[in-house]
């Protein structure tokens, strides 16, 4: 199974991607995109899933694109062969139809380590390449044994010196890379009747939509992707759009959400500091924060402001991580109150509320 690796290849050099795709165009057009960086290397190329198996056998490549719709075995069947006999960072490259946004976020529930949405348009693929060539080096660094880690941990005992069942107006959480999966799985055993969550998590849009439409469908919640204005109430969640700002606010009626169409913070729109920064300021000690995994920093600064506002702030451990970046940053800090493996921030949060945590995952 491919580990936590380096920003380079498996063995010191490029990263070795394997491109699956059944447009010609489209794998003439990755190919050229990614071995545009010197950094990057395209072993492969493949426009069906036995080609893409043969080469993915004889390449061992570290990194794997992979169409969402694919002739025969699709990209959702032909993901979990990979990573049931040969575990590899797979990169989702999604149409923005509905169809497709909803097999990519099954993807990535299933293992996948991040998307990108292709192209709409000329004007569109030099955007694209850039956001692909960094995806592709950021999953070359994936920890694929992070959900079989998060299950190996040892119970911790909970910190004693933090006083639970405080008066909780607001949990604000933010993830990027691997945070669909993390998110999935603590929102599904954290019980109705819950105060308000607001999330961001680094996607491009319409992938949010249809993630708040999905979660939707599966929890006690009523969750949506966020809205100016809207005025937040117990068992709401909402999403940050993928292309904006989350900030909360305050008005003589309680909380609200306001959506900025503002200049990326941290390198990222939605940015978590954002989020994390406006909660600290409207919310101050009756929030909980939570940074779970993801590449960079985004969240770290946001999340001391929170804790220095006097939050309750968690942390997603290292080996549990898909990648151990935001979290590490924050911990750095000592922006983290606790830090704990994925499958018990939920009962830490629930603990911390006074809830028993549901059993059933989404």
């Amino acid at each position: 199974m491919k580990q936590e690796s380096s920003q380079s290849g498996s063995q010191g050099g490029p990263v070795r991607v394997v491109v699956v795709d059944d447009s010609a165009l489209m794998l003439k057009m990755i190919s050229a995109l990614l071995n545009s960086d010197p950094r990057i290397s395209v072993v492969g190329c493949a426009r069906d899933t036995n080609e893409g198996r043969r080469l993915i056998r004889e390449t061992d490549p570290d990194v794997i694109t992979l169409d969402v719709e694919m002739p025969g075995m699709n990209g959702l069947e032909f993901l979990h062969k990979i990573m049931t006999l040969r575990p590899t960072p797979v990169v989702m490259v999604s149409t923005l139809t509905a169809a497709g946004t909803d097999v990519t976020l099954t993807a990535l529930e299933a293992g996948a380590v991040d998307v990108v949405a292709k192209p709409n348009g000329p004007n569109a693929i030099e955007v694209f390449g850039e956001v692909l060539r960094n995806k592709v080096r950021i999953a070359s660094r994936a920890n694929l044994g992070s959900i079989a880690n998060a299950s190996a941990e040892p119970l911790l005992q909970r910190h004693k010196n933090f006083g639970d069942n405080r008066q909780v107006s607001l949990i604000a959480m933010g993830a990027s890379t691997g945070g669909v999966s993390a998110i999935s799985s603590i929102l599904s055993a954290i019980p109705h009747d819950t105060p308000p969550i607001v999330i961001t998590q680094h996607m491009p849009p319409e992938f949010t939509r249809r993630l708040a439409s999905r979660l939707d469908g599966v929890l006690p919640h009523k969750v949506r992707e966020a809205r100016n204005g809207e005025r937040l109430g117990r068992n709401d969640i909402r999403i940050a759009p993928g292309n904006a700002h989350l900030e909360i606010g305050k008005n003589p009626n309680g909380l609200i959400t306001r959506v900025i169409d503002a200049d990326p913070v941290s390198g990222h729109r939605p940015s978590v500091d954002v989020l994390f920064g406006s909660v600290a300021s409207t919310v101050a000690a009756d929030a909980i924060g939570v940074i779970l995994t993801g590449m960079g920093r985004d969240g770290a600064e946001g999340l001391l402001k929170m804790r220095r506002a006097g939050a309750f702030c968690l942390g997603q451990t290292e080996n549990t991580c898909v990648v151990y970046g935001m979290p590490k940053a924050a911990k750095m800090l000592d922006a983290v109150s606790e830090e704990l493996p994925l499958p018990q921030i939920s009962k830490r949060i629930c603990t911390f509320l006074n809830l028993s945590p549901v059993k059933k995952a989404v």
